[in-house]
């Protein structure tokens, strides 16, 4: 077990199926924005479908995602794997690779569902008068937010990807944007400051996102955790509808 190079980070995102579970991680490993192991060797031609791989988003890290059906490759794997603190897994691992984990590391594990969402409907076109799609122009404005708002590779999202903003006296205080995009999904991330939630930012902000990716022929994506009622009211506002689920393992320190 080695960390992937570059190159074969690019050929892993090409194994991988491309669904709604695997936008962040496929679309990650294509822009450089993601570290990577697996068990056993990449070659030309990609992976076995039977290997283990794990994948960690540089801008989340100590939450890997991990991919595969051998809960003891992945527990290996995880075993020499710094730093992380929670792992995303398939339902179907969760209750085999739990013991593993808890056993490796001392610890109890706690278990939280994470619920992916799609919009297979047109996005419902939301106003707001505080809310437009952002430009590289807007550089400036993203950079001067909170991290929260501006995540770890703002001029990448300005240029490369989409997102809107809720912007209040010159300063931005909301922000849906197009995380990660595959060849058939766009995954939308939304978030607004404390003080300006329950003023309709979050529906506006990620409708105008959700629009821009079907203009693309993509189908949005909305995952969130299963406690996120928040979170869960605006996907349904918007038209999303549930079509699967993970797991996150949480170490309960």
């Amino acid at each position: 077990m080695a960390l992937l190079s570059p190159l074969q980070c690019q050929q892993l995102a090409e194994t991988l199926p491309d669904t709604p579970e695997t936008v962040i991680a496929i679309s990650q490993l294509r822009r450089g924005l993601a570290r990577a192991w697996v068990v056993g060797e990449i070659t030309e031609g990609g992976t076995a479908v039977s290997q283990t791989a794990i994948v960690e988003d540089t801008g989340q890290p100590g939450e890997p995602l991990v991919f595969g059906h051998d809960v003891a490759q992945m527990a290996g794997l995880l075993r020499q794997i710094p730093g992380w603190f929670c792992v995303n897994v398939s339902r179907d691992s969760a209750p085999g690779l739990v013991p593993l984990i808890e056993q490796m590391m001392g610890c109890p594990v706690r278990l939280l569902e994470d619920v992916y969402h799609t919009l297979t409907q047109p996005a419902p076109a939301v106003t707001h008068p505080h809310v437009r799609l952002l430009t590289p122009a807007d550089l400036s404005l993203l950079e001067a937010a909170p991290f929260e708002l501006q995540g770890t590779q703002p001029r990448r999202t300005l240029l490369e990807m989409v997102a809107a903003g809720a912007v209040v006296d010159g300063q931005l205080v909301a922000i849906a944007q197009n995380y990660a995009r595959t060849d058939r999904y766009g995954e939308i991330g939304v978030h607004t400051l404390p003080a300006y939630r329950q003023q309709g930012y979050a529906l506006a902000t990620a409708a105008a996102v959700a629009r821009y990716i079907q203009s693309l022929g993509l189908t949005p994506v909305w995952s969130c955790g299963a406690h996120n009622q928040a979170s869960l009211r605006t996907a349904v506002r918007l038209g999303f509808v549930g079509v699967s689920r993970r797991v996150y393992l949480i170490l309960d320190r």
